[in-house]
């Protein structure tokens, strides 16, 4: 049977806001493996999805540009290591190369605009900044009706994709999707184990409730239901005016909404976090 260390207690913790206690027996239920536990955990006691392993510590901006005629846009995600070099001249210098660059060459491959001579640029800031600077990501979306916003900290950007309608509509949605995060266009653009995992966890949830097999399935369907309207931006309520959802505003504009692409400053970058006190101490004890 797998160990099961503190740290990995700690980290379930921090994951899931339970007692140490539950979580020292879901892990070893789940032997050593936090995921699964997370999972377990969430059938038996109904909590809520566990936030992300470890702080997110990658820095540096997010930026945008759409075409005049708002056919097309770029969105871009250049990372430094700190939030004082983020807001450095030079580095925002760099970042508006990278976009002007992407955006002139439709381009949304990192490799092919390194090549293109932006590599050169990159190495140069870095020795005179003395911080690593990534090139992390770029997307290009290109449609009838192209609309961006970026948020005052330059932390989140969105763009947005509508099949009509007009650049006011489009940077209102993109707000929408910068503040709310949805995760997919419509309900029935949720991947399909995404929602089978999530089924499974409510079935898990009904069924300690001890009720009769019909009522169990209609408990299931509601909270399916529900977790999808959350999740789908077109099903939530607009930002701006709760009581219209945003598929109705664009609707109204005589559009829909086609895709959209959010941009979130370091979001899925896992950097370890180092204890240096214990780094110290163990440096110690082999010298000694």
């Amino acid at each position: 049977m797998a160990a099961i260390s503190a740290s990995m207690v700690k980290e379930l913790r921090e994951r899931t806001g339970l007692g140490m206690m539950e979580c020292k027996k879901a892990l070893v239920g789940a032997e050593g493996d936090i995921d699964k536990a997370i999972e377990e955990l969430r059938k038996s006691s109904g909590m809520k999805a566990a936030k992300k392993a470890g702080r997110t510590a990658a820095d540096g901006v997010v930026a945008t540009r759409v075409a005049d005629d708002g056919s097309y846009g770029v969105i871009v995600e250049v990372n430094s290591e700190t939030d004082f070099v983020a807001r450095d001249e030079n580095f925002l210098g760099f970042v508006n190369t990278v976009l002007d660059l992407a955006f002139s060459q439709k381009q949304s491959d990192v490799q092919a605009l390194l090549g293109a001579g932006l590599e050169d640029t990159r190495q140069a800031l870095v020795q005179k900044i003395g911080e690593n600077i990534n090139v992390r990501r770029i997307a290009l979306v290109e449609a009838p009706v192209v609309g961006s916003y970026v948020h005052s900290n330059s932390r989140i950007a969105v763009l947005t994709a509508l099949s009509g309608g007009n650049a006011d509509v489009a940077k209102d949605v993109a707000m929408h999707v910068a503040a709310v995060n949805p995760q997919v266009v419509k309900p029935e653009d949720m991947p399909e184990d995404l929602v089978a995992k999530e089924r499974e966890i409510y079935a898990a949830q009904a069924r300690e409730s001890g009720k009769p097999e019909e009522i169990i399935e209609k408990m299931i369907t509601g909270r399916m239901k529900k977790f999808l309207a959350e999740n789908s931006l077109v099903e939530q309520p607009f930002v701006k005016d709760p009581d219209t959802s945003v598929g109705k505003l664009v609707k109204t504009a005589g559009a829909e909404v086609q895709s959209f692409v959010r941009f979130e400053v370091g979001e899925g970058i896992e950097v370890e976090e180092v204890d240096f006190a214990a780094e110290v101490a163990a440096q110690v004890g082999a010298q000694g």
